[in-house]
């Protein structure tokens, strides 16, 4: 399959090269999108609002008071940066969880590893996920726990992260990274830049009927 041409050389979505902001850390191994977004706030027709129940059961007790939680403290509101530990996002395969953390203000997460299908989610919507070593991970939980306003910037085509005076040498699967950078992570909005190309498959498969076809129409 050929590379897909895009008009005027631009790509369909926003290249992702860089993600800089500040950091909310969220320890723990083994969180799985169930924590993340509880099943009961998933029957919506929309993602919109979803961010507001991101990691609501530990967020709230029983009667919706609230508990210790880094997404309730005041120093992490406007965070953009998400630093968790071991298997971040596994369970079932919720595409609201990852929609729930980026309504919430997350742009990209950092972690020791990560559920494949949840990276997937996360790469559908624009979100790296960037893994580094375990030391390399709670040395930044501890200094964004340290410093809720310093800046963390990761470089995704250079595959690092840096902080401080710190530069930590990172991975963004190879996959990922050239979606991200190259724009093409949008699948929707790929497919309507090669607007062309899908119909005129289309009109060569036998089965789909030429009044079906965009474009074909008498």
């Amino acid at each position: 399959m050929s590379s897909p041409e895009f008009s005027d050389g631009e790509a369909p979505a926003d290249k992702v090269t860089e993600v800089s902001g500040t950091g909310i850390p969220i320890r723990g191994n083994d969180i799985d999108t169930d924590q993340i977004i509880p099943a009961r706030f998933m029957k919506v027709v929309t993602f919109d609002g979803l961010g507001q129940f991101a990691f609501f059961d530990q967020r709230f007790d029983d009667e919706d008071n609230e508990k210790e939680h880094p997404f309730n403290e005041e120093q992490y509101q406007g965070a953009n940066v998400l630093v968790a530990n071991a298997n971040f996002g596994c369970g079932s395969s919720r595409e609201h969880a990852p929609q729930a953390l980026m309504r919430w203000g997350i742009d990209a997460v950092v972690g020791e590893s990560f559920a494949e299908i949840f990276a997937g989610n996360c790469l559908a919507l624009g979100i790296p996920t960037v893994t580094a070593d375990q030391a390399d991970v709670e040395a930044l939980q501890d200094y964004v726990e340290a410093n809720p306003d310093a800046e963390v910037d990761i470089d995704v085509a250079a595959e690092t992260i840096t902080y401080g005076d710190t530069v930590v040498d990172a991975t963004v699967h190879d996959a990922q990274r050239k979606a991200l950078v190259e724009g093409v992570w949008d699948t929707t909005a790929l497919m309507g830049a090669n607007e062309g190309a899908v119909r005129e498959t289309a009109r060569s498969l036998p089965y789909v009927p030429a009044e079906h076809v965009s474009g074909d129409e008498a």
